[in-house]
Order: structure tokens, then C-alpha cells, then sequence
């Protein structure tokens, strides 16, 4: 038989239920010091007024500037807050990119990182496994309120970007993943419909991508299928009814689902590595690079895994995996062509050009050579 390994995160609590209101003060009982990241757009609503009373006087500081993508720059100056004011916990309320930009804000601080070189070197290769975490952990640590299905709550990974380079990065660390994760479906009430649904698209294509994976595991095969099942009942549920609190809390538990599968070392493909190219080279969103090429990179896998496809496609009642893709996401309100977010044909090769020849890319269920073929997947997607 052959050897594999599933390795679990090193995240200790995913409270699915109670409010951020009750929930919360629980998690940060044993904290001194306590930053709140989140963004401009929420800094000023309830949701956040609600996790600033929660947290009470042991909050010292607010960091409210995280962008999309998650900047080398913001990234530093939240790591730089946290040195100044001693903070033992982060509390990280918003999407992917003030998840990912806390994960990385704390490994700076682990490791003394105070410059945009040593960040950049210190990104770790798309394919490298998390490794262990036994010992003692580092402080400070995140409690991760999410606001959208971008799952980067359950990874021990997080993406930054260089935005002057237009090249985005990932650190690798097994304590980065949050210890303790609130999923709040009333949380996700601020969040515009738009990238709340395409982020639900986000966790469609962690799934789907595992699920028509060349290297299937049972584990994954179980928490992905069951994903896209729930994401297929009720995102359009909740574009129908914003106000379904039922089927938004349904969505946050498919997204937890969706990232499962790689604990098993099942990878990701095209889709999640030309989403990155995309977020970098043109600042498309997370969630709109998925509901862009995920059915495109099914249309250009389907020669080789074609019956994963077609178990795929009967969840959405159809026969064809890339067109019942489409479709849905289009059912959903959101785009699905590059040239809706500006993105010309005569571009398509330099973004193509971009590879660097590492995973995911690398390891898409049909080989990909060379920029060519990386062209001919974005002409599907044009």
C-alpha cells in the first residue's frame, strides 16, 4: 500500500451556534492585550462595535487599513502595532485578506520580521506541508471571526502580496492557522451580497478541485462532496432571501468542509493558482477569480477526469461539470468572463507568462507544459 499522511491544523475550537456576542468573551478570557484587525468598510458598523464590547478594556489597539490581497505593507505596519503594544491575542473579524494579512502579522512577529525583503524571502513553496506543532505555541495567536466563505480561517497558511511586483506570496507556519474560529452567521450580514456569494464560489472551487483531484483520498473525497452539496442548496438561497440566517450558517459550515481535504495532502489545481496570478497582476477579488476559471479549468480538465466531473455536475443537475459551473455562478449574479472585469484577450499572455512552474499549477489533474497551455485555459474564461 502506498504511505500517506493527514495532518490536522493546529486549531483547538470551530464554535458553530452561539453569537459572536456570547462566543467571543469565552475566547479572549485568557488574553491581557488585544488587538482587533478587521477593515475600513466594517470599522464603523455594529459588528465590530459588538467585538469591541466583548473584548472590553484589554482591547489596546484597533488595526482597520488590511486591503484585499492582503499587502506586504499593511501587513507590516499591524505587525509593527502588535510589537508596540504587547499584544498576546489578535481577534481577526472580517474576510480572507484580514485573515491572511493577521497570519502572516503574527509570523512577523515570531520571527522578527520588520522589512518588505525578509517577508517576500520568507514565502514558502505553494506545495510545502505545514509540519508539526507540537510544543509550546507563540505568541500572539488569532481568534478568527470570518465574514465571508474564503475559509482562510482553517489554514495554517496565509497569501500577502507585493503589490508594486503585482506578485503575491504565501507564508507557512503550522501555529498561523487561528486557534479558535466563531462562525457567526450573523456576522456575515454586513458583508455585500456580492462577495459573500462569490466567496462562497471561492469554497466551491477548494472542493470541487479536491474532489477532481488525480490524487483522490477518502477523507477529502467525504468533506468535499458534502461541500459542494451544501453550497449548491444554499448560496442560492441566500440570494433569493439575504435575511436566510439558516442557510448563511449552512454556507460557513460548507466552507469549513471545503478546505478539509487538504489535511489529507490532496491538492488544489489551475483554478486556485491562476486565481492567484489574477489577484496579484489585476487585483481580481478572491471569490471572482474562482467563479472566473473554475469552470474553465473543468472544461480544460475534463479529458482527464471526466467521472469525477460527472459526479460533480449531478449535484447541480446537469451532465457537464464546466457548463453547470458557469451556470450556476452566473444563476448566482456573478461574473464568469475575464472580459467582465476588464481583462482583454491581448492580455491573456502575459498573464499566462507569470508562472513560475510552482503548485498549484503544478499539480492540476492534466498536466499543464508551459504558458501555453496556462493561454488556452484563459481563452475559456475570456
Amino acid at each position: 500500500m502506498a504511505s500517506h499522511l493527514h495532518q490536522w491544523p493546529a486549531q483547538g475550537r470551530v464554535h458553530h451556534g452561539p453569537s459572536l456576542t456570547e462566543a467571543l468573551p469565552r475566547e479572549v478570557s485568557d488574553a491581557a492585550r488585544i488587538v482587533l484587525v478587521t477593515t475600513r468598510s466594517l470599522a464603523g458598523g455594529a459588528l465590530v462595535a459588538s467585538a469591541k464590547a466583548a473584548i472590553g478594556d484589554r482591547l489596546v489597539g484597533v488595526f482597520s487599513a488590511m486591503r484585499a490581497h492582503s499587502p506586504v505593507e499593511d501587513v507590516l505596519a499591524l505587525a509593527t502595532l502588535l510589537r508596540d503594544q504587547e499584544a498576546d491575542l489578535l481577534v481577526a473579524l472580517g474576510g480572507g485578506s484580514v485573515i491572511d494579512g493577521s497570519k502572516v502579522a503574527c509570523l512577523a512577529v515570531w520571527r522578527g520580521i520588520t522589512d518588505a525583503g525578509t517577508l517576500i524571502g520568507a514565502a514558502a513553496s505553494r506545495g510545502a506541508s505545514p509540519g508539526a506543532w507540537d510544543g509550546a505555541a507563540p505568541t500572539p495567536r488569532i481568534v478568527a471571526v470570518p465574514t465571508t466563505l474564503s475559509a482562510a480561517e482553517f489554514a495554517p497558511h496565509g497569501g500577502y502580496t507585493d503589490i508594486a511586483a503585482g506578485r503575491k506570496y504565501r507564508a507557512l507556519d503550522p501555529w498561523m492557522v487561528p486557534r479558535a474560529v466563531l462562525l457567526d452567521p450573523a456576522a456575515t450580514q454586513e458583508t455585500p451580497p456580492e462577495l459573500f456569494l462569490s466567496s462562497g464560489i471561492r469554497a466551491l472551487d477548494h472542493a470541487a478541485e479536491r474532489w477532481c483531484s488525480t490524487a483522490p483520498q477518502p477523507f477529502s473525497d467525504a468533506v468535499s462532496r458534502q461541500a459542494m452539496v451544501m453550497l449548491a442548496e444554499n448560496l442560492p438561497r441566500v440570494r433569493r432571501d439575504p435575511g436566510d440566517v439558516a442557510a448563511r450558517a449552512a454556507c460557513q459550515q460548507a466552507a469549513w468542509l471545503s478546505v478539509m481535504g487538504g489535511w489529507s495532502g490532496v491538492p488544489v489545481g489551475a483554478s486556485h493558482g491562476l486565481g492567484y496570478i489574477l489577484g496579484a497582476a489585476r487585483g481580481v477579488p478572491h471569490g471572482i477569480t474562482s467563479c472566473l476559471m473554475l469552470h474553465a479549468v473543468m472544461r480544460w480538465n475534463a479529458a482527464v477526469n471526466g467521472a469525477r466531473q460527472r459526479d460533480l455536475a449531478a449535484i447541480f443537475g446537469a451532465e457537464e461539470a464546466g457548463p453547470a459551473i458557469e451556470d450556476f455562478v452566473r444563476a448566482l449574479g456573478l461574473p464568469t468572463r475575464l472580459s467582465e472585469q476588464a481583462i482583454t484577450a491581448a492580455e491573456i499572455p502575459g498573464l499566462a507568462a507569470r508562472w513560475t512552474g510552482d503548485a498549484p499549477i503544478a499539480t492540476n489533474p492534466r498536466p499543464v507544459r508551459d504558458a501555453a497551455d496556462l493561454e488556452a485555459i484563459l481563452r475559456l474564461a475570456a
